[in-house]
């Protein structure tokens, strides 16, 4: 299966390439920085490798660092609708995250200094290939470079002060993705694909992707309708019931925790949880 990551080189310059077992092949210009996005609308499989490193040398960044766009998909299984006590509606609820919240698999997810409710959110991440406008639904998927994991690290209280979401979703190193992109043609059956999330190995999410409310056409015909979807732009597609701030007693996120979010044959995401100094 190729899998694709970002890295940082020994001399700490930016790049991506191709994970084969404990190598990873360089697949940017040598000597230059160098970002998946910038070649997500062409045929990654084939790209050829301008070196190789061993594993243990290069340091993982985000699997896309430096996207234009991440559109994030709120209330997309009826499992987490339901536990919210909200009404499902016709259309999806979509914000937005911002690139600098973004961390690398095994990366630490730092909770913030004001909240004691950091919750997780295991998601499926789509990112964008090929670019465009108005997409139609039956055309979406062609749109699709590849698919990756991603923990919507939430600061609950602040996503409520009001009715948006934003303010609880930005916080600085609470976004992690990763820890790889997996090609579309590489997942067999996608639907069947269950978002996993374990919270010190105890399992709290646990759903196949064929339930979300909204599948990855819809979500990208809607998306592409208000505002053009570039290379490297990633969609984050929901999170299943069984959020921490919604069981009986809740289950927040602390310093000492590890939290795992595994997708089938996509991989697993692992990150630490720090507090904020």
């Amino acid at each position: 299966m190729t899998r694709l990551i970002s890295f940082r080189r020994p001399d700490g310059l930016p790049s991506f390439g191709r994970l084969d077992g404990d190598t990873v092949h360089d697949l940017g210009t040598a000597g230059s920085a160098a970002f998946l996005k910038d070649v997500a609308d062409q045929g990654l499989a084939a790209l050829p490798a301008t070196g190789q490193f061993a594993l243990a040398d290069v340091r993982l960044l985000p699997v896309v660092p430096n996207p234009g766009k991440i559109l994030c998909v709120g209330l997309n299984y009826a499992t987490h609708v339901a536990e919210t006590g909200r009404e499902q509606k016709e259309f999806p609820a979509i914000f937005t995250r911002w690139a600098d919240t973004l961390i690398a698999a095994d990366e630490p997810l730092v909770r913030p200094r004001e909240t004691e409710r950091f919750d997780y959110e295991g998601e499926l991440a789509v990112v964008i290939g090929k670019g465009g406008r108005r997409i139609a639904r039956a055309d979406a998927m062609a749109h699709v470079a590849g698919f990756s994991i991603f923990n919507d690290g939430s600061a609950r209280d602040w996503q409520r002060h009001n009715i948006q979401f934003t303010p609880g979703k930005n916080y600085p190193a609470t976004g992690a993705f990763g820890p790889a992109l997996v090609l579309p043609d590489e997942v067999a059956d996608l639907g069947s694909q269950r978002v996993q999330t374990r919270l010190n190995g105890e399992l709290v999410q646990d759903q196949p992707i064929s339930d979300m409310i909204w599948d990855i056409p819809f979500v990208i015909e809607y998306c592409s309708t208000f505002t053009p979807l570039a290379p490297g732009d990633v969609i984050v597609t929901g999170t299943p019931g069984g959020v921490g701030d919604k069981r009986k007693p809740p289950l927040y996120m602390k310093a000492g925790d590890v939290c795992e979010i595994s997708i089938g044959v996509i991989g697993t995401l692992t990150n630490p949880v720090i507090d904020e100094i």
